[in-house]
């Protein structure tokens, strides 16, 4: 006859079998979400697959805190370095895809099969970095 201590494990383990299981099914999931995204972004999936980096709380599209499954991948632009990208996924649907800061590729020259990226010319109005040369110049016509 089954105890009831042996009958909890059992479940432990039947619960902990199907956790796993279904964790495959969402990383595949997964998986194609970047697949399609790095080829509308036009950057290369690199070995082809992501994994697991862990669990974090993020903001769902409505703003509540949710437990999300984090996998990590690798792209490139150029074929010359590694750029690391992430995902979350909330069970099986999509929360967000990141990646890396990276340069843009020419139209002109991805359309030739050329391996050549254009980098977008830095903006100092785009950025928060105020060198203090200028701003100490600002400063002093003020007073």
């Amino acid at each position: 006859m089954i105890t009831l201590g042996e009958l909890c494990a059992w479940l432990l383990v039947a619960l902990s079998i199907a956790w796993i299981w279904r964790g495959h099914g969402v990383r595949e999931q997964a998986l194609s979400l970047v697949r399609d995204h790095c080829e509308q972004q036009q950057v290369q999936l690199l070995d082809g697959n992501v994994a697991l980096k862990g669990w974090r709380i993020i903001r769902d599209g409505k703003g509540q805190k949710r437990l999300a499954r984090v996998y990590g991948f690798e792209f490139t632009v150029t074929s010359r370095e590694r750029l690391a990208g992430s995902v979350a996924m909330f069970g099986r649907h999509l929360a967000k895809i990141e990646l890396q800061a990276h340069p843009v590729m020419s139209e002109t020259a991805a359309g030739q099969g050329e391996v050549v990226a254009d980098i977008q010319p830095r903006r100092h109005s785009q950025h928060n970095v105020v060198e203090l040369s200028d701003w100490q110049s600002r400063h002093k016509r003020r007073d």
